[in-house]
């Protein structure tokens, strides 16, 4: 029997369901069809009238206070024009219309206006016409845009760049800040301008499209010139550092730190911008510009400083008062000194003043010389010797040598004699008594043997050069334990390292070891002297303590960040017995009377430790045509106090001192130690009154009438 075939039937509702969803479907792409093709036109239109803008707002960098809390470097507020480019497509000609109206509103700065924008604005401002004549069409034929430009800007004559008023000038110059900008961000085309020019901006601000008045900071410093230099400046994005910059987000027109602690903590001292998004919309000629979310800016994080502005005006006051009195100097007049403390590597004061002896030439502070400027620093680095003949095991603590006139061989069939200074011999000296006397024989000694040439007497003395330049290997890496000719770790972004000598023969190896060949910074010298004075533990020397968050209140800190522990770089390799030697040395410089700093430095109440140096120095002096070489010296002086437990290391450099009896001053160096000392130490014993505003004196009754010693070393 056969089973009959089944017959599937769709259900009728089925049926109205496929049909209800083609009709869906058939209405979706006839309105699509609608937007796309007939009314497309139109919705693309209203998108070009309708846009999102994102504004990002500068915020205020954060506040440099001094190690006690008084605030140093801070932001004043000012009122700056900008300029907001809605479109990257907006024509010159329109950007060259809005800086002709605003240019008679306000007063610019036309000096960095070039030859080039002279011949941009005129060529913006002429007919097509005009421009077609200015280059032949056949020398037109096959050039692009650009190199037609470049014809057009060569054509234009001397006679039309000449005939630019000083009010177009004026004009120039607000343009070629508006065409630095970038769409939606606003640029500025001029700071800190007038309260005039606010007022009478503000009541034409309807018809300068994009124009506005924001308000911004710029940094102010409460005490003047005192360490301003270090602090560092800011200024827009250098062109080198453009990319670096943008790739970790900053904006074209964004203001950064560009030198010193404002370079090296761009990253704490940067606010975060507010953040205006908006949506703008154009209306036949009218444009709306509507926020739809905002986000407050922060000022940036603060920084709290290892210095002393207190006891930093006093350095700058004391020395100062000695590069200014009188007429000691072979050319210029300057002197650098650095104030530290030695446990820990803070800088307490670091100071330069600088007067040219070119009378065209302007008198000022001249900090940065205190690490970028280097010189010989003669017998103040005789601590670093002695400790490197007892590294290099040809001294032991107590040993002596015989000062006398040692001749050495100058390669030419003659001899070279060196000796002490002036000629004066000690006859047979220890370690500590030739510091204290500053023997230089005693060192010429070191270096001899170093090189494996014993000079017994006044025989002479000759030895082969690789074994030199082993002995000059040696005693730089010795140095270099010390911070001497090499990096001192200091948290700036730029310091000089010192320059080498580089003919490396027996003479200048002696020489060497009394600090007249090799050249260091004043840093270089104090970071020395602080190792000696911290039992041979060499700190990295820094500026900033800590990162601090900022507040709203200026007499109070904010919440710790990051605090800053001292670093320890290296440790000399001698051992506590050899260093404390040396100290022992430079106790007996202030403290025994043939020592070279009794005579101005023994009075003190504050067991004060040093070694003072005197570099001799030859200088070009006189007009030119009439240039001569004379013989100078470069005064110094290291040292540290108390002597039994430091408190305040020091270097102290004079350079380019006439001769005391060609119209010098010995102890020029000696004396700025004293008056700061004093004042330091007295100050130490009373309570603390805190720097003060710029001009106000800090230092009382530190004029002497004594005449200043000779130069004994």
């Amino acid at each position: 029997m056969k089973k009959g075939k089944k017959k599937h039937h769709v259900p009728a509702r089925l049926n109205v369901l496929f049909f209800a969803v083609f009709i869906l479907f058939a209405a979706l792409i006839l309105r699509l069809g609608m937007v796309q093709i007939v009314e497309g036109e139109e919705y693309v239109k209203e998108l070009q009238r309708t846009s999102n803008a994102t504004a990002r707002i500068d915020a205020p960098r954060g506040v440099m206070f001094d190690r006690y809390g008084h605030v140093v470097v801070d932001n004043e507020l000012e009122l700056s024009v900008t300029y907001t480019n809605p479109s990257e497509g907006t024509s010159n000609v329109e950007l060259m219309r809005i800086a002709s109206e605003l240019s008679p509103l306000l007063e610019m700065d036309a000096s960095r206006v070039t030859d080039r924008d002279i011949r941009d604005y005129i060529l913006i401002n002429m007919s097509q016409e005009d421009r077609l004549e200015l280059v032949p069409a056949e020398e037109r034929r096959d050039l692009d845009h650009s190199e037609e430009y470049v014809l057009e800007v060569e054509a234009i004559t001397d006679e039309m760049v000449e005939a630019v008023t000083e009010q177009e000038l004026q004009t120039i110059a607000v343009f070629r800040e508006m065409v630095r900008g970038y769409a939606n961000t606003p640029q500025r085309i001029k700071r800190d301008i007038s309260e005039d020019e606010a007022h009478v901006i503000s009541e034409n601000l309807y018809r300068l499209d994009g124009v506005d008045i924001l308000r911004d900071s710029r940094r102010s410093y409460v005490y003047g010139e005192s360490f301003r230099s270090f602090f560092g400046s800011t200024g827009q994005i250098p062109r080198e550092r453009l990319d670096a910059f943008l790739a970790r987000g900053y904006d074209r027109s964004d203001i950064v730190g560009t030198s010193f602690l404002e370079a090296q903590y761009e990253n704490v001292l940067r606010g975060q911008k507010a953040v205006v998004e908006s949506v703008m919309t154009q209306s036949g000629n009218q444009t709306v510009n509507r926020a739809i979310e905002e986000r407050e800016g922060q000022r940036g994080n603060d920084l709290v400083l290892t210095l002393d502005m207190e006891l930093q005006q006093v350095v700058e006051q004391a020395i100062e008062k000695q590069v200014t009195t009188g007429n000691p100097f072979l050319s210029d007049r300057a002197a650098y000194a650095i104030f530290m403390d030695p446990k820990t590597g803070d800088i307490l004061s670091m100071a330069g003043y600088f007067d040219p002896h070119d009378s065209e030439r302007s008198t000022y502070a001249d900090h940065l010389g205190a690490v970028n400027k280097v010189f010989e620093m003669g017998s103040s680095i005789k601590g670093a010797s002695v400790l490197t003949g007892y590294q290099e095991g040809i001294i032991s603590p107590g040993d002596q040598l015989n000062d006398r006139i040692i001749r050495l061989n100058d390669g030419q069939g003659g001899f070279i004699e060196k000796s002490s200074i002036n000629r004066n011999t000690h006859g047979w000296v220890s370690d500590r008594r030739a510091l204290e006397v500053s023997s230089n024989v005693y060192m010429f000694e070191i270096g001899l043997r170093m090189a494996g040439c014993y000079n017994s007497n006044t025989a002479s003395c000759s030895f082969p050069t690789a074994t030199t330049h082993q002995a000059f290997d040696r005693a730089r890496y010795n140095f270099s334990q010390f911070g001497l000719g090499t990096e001192t770790g200091v948290d700036l972004p730029s310091t000089s390292n010192g320059l080498h000598g580089s003919e490396l023969n027996p003479g200048n190896l002696a020489d060497f070891m009394i600090g007249q060949f090799d050249t260091y910074t004043t840093l270089q010298l104090a970071q020395y002297v602080s190792t000696i004075a911290n039992d041979g533990y060499r700190m990295q020397p820094r500026l900033v303590s800590e990162i601090r968050e900022p507040v709203a209140d200026r007499n109070e800190l904010g919440a710790i960040i990051q605090q800053f522990e001292p670093k320890l770089l290296n440790r000399i390799n001698n051992t506590d017995d050899e260093i404390a030697q040396v100290q022992r040395g430079f106790r007996d410089v202030v403290t025994n009377s043939g020592g070279t700093g009794y005579r101005n430095l023994s009075s003190t109440s504050y067991n004060l430790a040093a070694k003072t140096g005197t570099a001799q120095v030859r200088v070009a002096v006189g007009e030119p045509g009439n240039r001569r070489a004379v013989d100078g010296n470069n005064q110094t002086l290291v040292g540290y106090a108390p002597y039994d437990d430091p408190e305040i290391a020091f270097a102290i450099v004079v350079p380019q001192v006439k001769l005391n009896n060609q119209g010098g001053r010995g102890g020029m160096a000696q004396e700025i130690a004293k008056d700061v000392l004093d004042w330091y130490f007295e100050r130490e014993d009373s309570m603390r009154h805190g720097p003060v505003k710029p001009d106000a004196p800090l230092l009382e009754n530190v004029d002497s009438d004594e005449e200043d010693p000779d130069v004994i070393e």
